[in-house]
């Protein structure tokens, strides 16, 4: 007897179908996998068989061929055991297969007949939803499953659960999030002492969503100055918010809810090129790719590897990443905000008015070498984040609290959206001189700074990106002078 059971293979973010084909017929003990399954699927021969016999349901004595469906589609991942013990049972006549109609199923299997989560239940409800089909999933899995509307989702503990479920004797619950979204601890900037000036970059860089490149001795504040910057953010609208968890969905990630607060993603300096672009047999999204929407940030930003920092040019540009390989071409989303920190030298003290630096100039211009002339030429804000002495944080005024700056942030933000449709940020060309309104003798401070600075460009458009926003910030239609200046005061050369 032939069953068919519907379930899905992830590739990147989407959820491809594959009909799960189970053929039982009179023969020799045998059974044959086939539809190209990597080791995990083909592992899962031993886990239903086992889950089978412990859960009290027979297990076919007789000639099994498993086909995965589309055949050329790689197939990965544990999910599959869940279809395919649910088919060796229709094959079997256990489970009547009327009642697989408009269903679809996606489960690890334990050895006593358990479900245990699966990665990816949020990219597995979308799929569901594009065919419209209910979904039967385990529990953890299910949870996460059920933050995409308009999808039924089925939680079930165990085989005996979907078994009882598919013969009409029992119903199992539609699943529910855990909670309507994530919720984190706000970090205050109250947190950090002085540095008016960093706070200040912080706030200009959330509002039009600037790259930011922070310079200063060891422990200055730049880290906890950067792990403040997603609470400056405006919330994720729904739509983002549903694309960023389900990044974090296909990448494994633990989701406790809809992702509203912008990511915060910080990789150690260590990590690999695929780590951080995105990569493996199959791909999967990388640091970037996490970050998207939210914060990257990149401290000890020199001792990354070459490669891994110039390829962070085209996500830059572009807002997408694109892993290719032998199996597959897949390419993420990463439209991230870029924070980097880094110390004036090797030893971190150049500059410092009571510690002596010990490197020569030869070893400092090595270290700042390490970032090449394009990558810097990304950062529209340059800071210097000094280190405070003991009487100075004693002193250090205290500040505003993220509450306040956010709400400013977000008045910039609406009246960027408004008027142009996107942060200022992400204007270029044609649109950034549309709506870069210069006051006269805004132009002319622009003219001489351009002359004497010998701005590229990139460097000029920069300038006109960030002036935009200190003009919002302010309220202010027009760009006056005095936004150009402090423009102009974030572009700290090396």
């Amino acid at each position: 007897m032939l069953a068919q059971v519907r379930s899905y293979a992830l590739f990147g973010l989407e959820a491809h179908p594959v009909t799960v084909e189970v053929d039982v017929s009179p023969g020799l003990p045998a059974y044959a996998l086939v539809g190209l399954p990597d080791k995990a699927v083909e592992e899962s021969r031993e886990r239903v068989r086992a889950a089978l016999k412990n859960a009290g349901f027979p297990y076919p004595q007789a000639r099994v061929v498993v086909n995965l469906a589309p055949a050329e589609l790689r197939k990965e991942g544990s999910q599959f055991d869940l279809p395919i013990a649910i088919g060796l049972l229709a094959a079997q006549g256990v489970v009547d297969l009327e009642g697989l109609k408009g269903l679809a199923l996606a489960g690890e299997l334990g050895l006593d007949g358990s479900l245990r989560p699966v990665p990816g239940g949020v990219n597995l409800a979308l799929g569901a939803l594009a065919e419209g089909r209910a979904l039967v999933l385990p529990e953890g899995t299910a949870q996460e499953a059920a933050l995409v509307q308009g999808v039924r989702v089925y939680a079930a503990r165990s085989l005996a659960q979907v078994v009882a479920f598919l013969k009409g004797e029992r119903r199992l619950e539609e699943a529910r999030p855990e909670a309507g979204e994530e919720s984190l601890e706000v970090l205050d900037l109250l947190d950090v002492k002085g540095q008016l000036k960093a706070k200040r970059a912080l706030e200009i860089a959330a509002a039009g969503y600037h790259h930011l490149l922070m310079v200063g001795s060891p422990g200055s504040g730049k880290t906890m100055l950067a792990r403040r910057l997603p609470f400056l953010m405006p919330p994720l609208s729904q739509e983002a918010a549903l694309e960023v968890t389900r990044i974090h969905s296909a990448a494994g990630q633990p989701i406790r809810g809809l992702i509203r607060t912008p990511p915060f993603r910080s990789p150690h300096h260590t990590i690999s090129y695929a780590g951080l672009i995105g990569g493996g047999a199959m791909p999967k999204p990388g640091e970037v790719s996490l970050a998207h929407r939210g914060v990257l940030f990149l401290d000890e930003f020199p001792e990354f590897g070459r490669e891994v920092l110039e390829a962070l040019r085209q996500p830059l540009e572009d807002g997408v990443v694109t892993v290719s390989r032998a199996r597959a071409s897949l390419t993420f989303p990463a439209r991230f905000l870029l924070v980097a920190a880094m110390n004036p030298c090797p030893c971190g003290w150049y500059g410092d008015p009571e510690r002596p630096c010990t490197c020569t100039p030869s070893a400092r211009l090595r270290y700042q070498n390490r970032v090449s002339g394009p990558i810097l030429d990304r950062f529209d804000l340059v800071v210097e984040v000094p280190r405070l002495t003991p009487q100075e944080l004693a002193h250090a005024p205290e500040g505003e609290a993220t509450a306040q700056v956010r709400e400013r942030v977000l008045r910039a933000r609406e009246r960027m959206l408004a008027r142009q449709g996107r942060p200022n940020g992400e204007l270029v060309g044609q649109a950034l001189r549309e709506w870069v309104r210069l006051a006269p003798e805004a132009q002319e401070l622009l003219r001489q700074a351009a002359r004497r600075l010998l701005l590229s460009a990139r460097g000029y458009d920069r300038l006109l990106r960030v002036a935009r926003t200190v003009a919002d910030l302010a309220g202010s239609e027009r760009v006056e002078a005095v936004h150009v200046a402090e423009a102009l005061s974030y572009r700290r050369s090396l």
